[in-house]
């Protein structure tokens, strides 16, 4: 029997037999190039066709995840069109003229190490996304086909490294019951994604690639944080046994969904949801949803050649209006910028797009697209609330 100690990174108790997720070998070597520009092309088609398997992934997670998780992968494809990494990359096969692999790894490695140094958690944790991003791209150059999760067709937990967004994305929650990996933390985009699929997991364990194998019994505590593999009879049933009365206790909170949230003081606490897309709406009804904390608009202006009308807009904005049926909605405006762009609108590019030119200065300044946007909102709470006041400017 073994045991490992890690972070609880989503609720909930896994017991499966071990799939280790390994990774193929990335390894190459330094080469000298006669054509800087045809390895510079061969870079490219690497780049392409990274962001044709970003938008596949992007889209299934849309689907199966909600809007809100897709959009991890419109930050994966900025990554991938950002000029402060990719012209570094070519500079350095035109200047050195080095292969693509190494270019692209010495860039890479230099943007982790950058993040992985920073104090605040959150952006330390951006190191995954660059790592993962760019693994993708060094596959393409080696011709090296990436382990897919999706495949998996029997119940299992997954073990391994470390699962990048586009891993969990593609995870079947029919098969995978768990996860475990060597490192990570509660704030990864993996982590966040565990949670939303409720899948249990444990990560920052440190040596479970080293100490599971495949095929091992392994038991994932997403409570406590705990890993044991290769279990004892009693604490297999042990963990059955907790296992049936954590799946009892879900049941006995899905009857309090439609409860008021007060505290033992009395205090009421309003439980509201984040959402994308009218899509959404259905997990925040049955989950019991008292409104609609922030409605992030900008989804309705992605994957799409042209901006919406102000009818599209109106209508999106009356399905969500009307599904929360009276409780509250917080309507955000368009906020373009940082991670999600708009293609057809060729806004610059900038050294720090989070920053920049974007959300409320993109709104003032693109006023047209602006006023489109609350003649759609006002007019579509004047229609769930005829008495509300909508400002003649609105309409000028």
């Amino acid at each position: 029997m073994g045991f490992l100690q890690g972070i609880a990174a989503s609720n909930g108790i896994a017991i499966a037999k071990a799939y280790k997720l390994v990774e193929p070998d990335f390894s190459f070597e330094k080469r000298t190039i006669e054509a800087p520009a045809e390895e510079i092309a061969r870079f490219q088609s690497a780049l392409q066709s990274s962001k044709a398997e970003l938008e596949k992934i992007r889209d299934h997670a849309g689907t199966a995840l909600g809007a809100d998780k897709a959009a991890i992968f419109d930050a994966h494809l900025l990554v991938l069109s950002d000029p402060e990494l990719i012209s570094p990359i070519e500079d350095k096969i035109k200047t050195e003229n080095v292969n693509a692999e190494h270019a692209l790894k010495e860039t890479a490695d230099m943007f982790i190490g950058m993040f992985e140094s920073m104090d605040n958690e959150y952006m330390k944790e951006r190191a995954a996304d660059i790592r993962d991003v760019t693994k993708r791209v060094l596959a393409h150059l080696l011709g090296i086909q990436i382990p897919n999760p999706s495949m998996i067709a029997e119940e299992v937990v997954i073990v391994a490294e470390d699962l990048t967004p586009s891993d969990t994305a593609q995870l079947n929650r029919q098969f995978v019951k768990g996860f475990t990996t060597n490192i990570g933390g509660r704030t990864s985009h993996s982590a966040i994604m565990a949670r939303s699929m409720e899948i249990p997991a444990v990560v920052g364990t440190k040596a479970a690639t080293e100490e599971i194998n495949n095929g091992d019994i392994v038991v994932v505590d997403g409570l406590k944080g705990e890993v044991h593999f290769n279990p004892t009879p009693e604490v297999l049933e042990a963990y059955k046994k907790i296992q049936e009365d954590f799946e009892k206790q879900k049941a006995e909170w899905a009857k309090l969904i439609n409860e008021k949230s007060v505290t033992a003081d009395g205090h009421h606490v309003e439980l509201a949801a984040n959402i994308g897309t009218p899509k959404d709406l259905k997990g925040v009804v049955e989950n019991g949803g008292e409104g609609v904390g922030l409605y992030r608009t900008e989804f309705l202006y992605m994957d799409r050649d042209q901006l919406p009308t102000e009818e599209e807009q109106y209508t999106a904005y009356k399905a969500v209006l009307e599904g929360m049926e009276g409780k509250p909605v917080v309507v955000r405006t368009l906020d373009i910028g940082g991670d999600k762009e708009l293609p057809y609108l060729n806004l610059p590019k900038e050294m720090n797009p989070f920053l920049g030119f974007r959300a409320i200065r993109l709104c003032l300044e693109e006023v047209d697209i602006f006023r489109t946007q609350l003649r759609a909102s006002y007019t579509c709470k004047c229609a769930w609330q005829p008495e509300s006041h909508v400002p003649n400017d609105c309409y000028s």
